[in-house]
């Protein structure tokens, strides 16, 4: 029996999401000009024509990736509560984003760093700017709220220390003290210290802290 339009509509969109996901797995293991089109759609099992179907060629499928980035850390400063509340769910979110789309922000940071990707970043930062200034503003007003003389630094202070903490997880792996950085970055801006550790798919380390970027090295 012949599909119909909205399977066939379905049948695209997870099409494209699974070239999405495949790409974003081979550019965070080999970077962009290390992952071909054809190692790209054959793990995603998809012919390789889909990737000029849906995307138009290579480098707007790697535009496709940081716009998925962009829509995953928006979302941290879309919270309600108290400023504290608020701090505490910003601070969380990204923490936990670090544990869960390791391979998606690795992938992101190398396209921030390469000068053959970095335009592709600034221009998909471009499309963003509304999304990205009302996130700041967000995160700025939180740290108006608890009195900050300098919410705008405050904001991008935050912002370079949770990205510290990606890099470093990025580099090390399990072997990094994710929720010790939690706990250090809670203490910072006097917030209470969590009840629970963050719902990852490892255990929080344990012991004295030696990162090894062993850690990090996929079998």
């Amino acid at each position: 029996m012949a599909r119909s339009e909205e399977q066939n509509r379905a049948a695209r969109e997870r099409a494209r999401e699974n070239i999405i996901d495949a790409a974003v797995t081979l550019f965070a293991e080999r970077g962009v000009s290390g992952a071909s089109i054809a190692e790209i759609t054959r793990a995603a099992g998809v012919a390789q024509g889909l990737v000029n179907y849906h995307f138009g060629g290579k480098e707007q499928l790697v535009s496709a990736v940081i716009d998925r980035w962009f829509d995953t850390v928006l979302g941290f400063a879309q919270v309600e509560g108290t400023p504290d509340e608020c701090l505490i769910a910003v601070i969380d979110g990204a923490l936990l984003a670090t544990g869960f789309a390791i391979p998606l922000q690795r992938a992101v940071l190398a396209m921030q760093q390469q000068p053959d990707t970095h335009r592709l970043f600034a221009e998909s930062e471009k499309r963003h700017e509304v999304a990205v200034a009302a996130a700041e503003d967000a995160v700025r007003g939180i740290f108006r709220a608890r009195g900050a003389a300098d919410p705008g630094l405050e904001e991008v202070m935050l912002r370079s220390t949770l990205e510290g903490v990606f890099v470093k997880y990025a580099v090390f792996g399990g072997t990094y003290p994710l929720e010790d950085a939690r706990r250090w970055i809670r203490r910072l801006y006097g917030l209470p210290a969590p009840t629970a550790p963050l719902p990852l798919p490892f255990p929080p380390h344990a012991g004295e802290p030696r990162p090894r970027a062993s850690g990090a090295v996929r079998d």
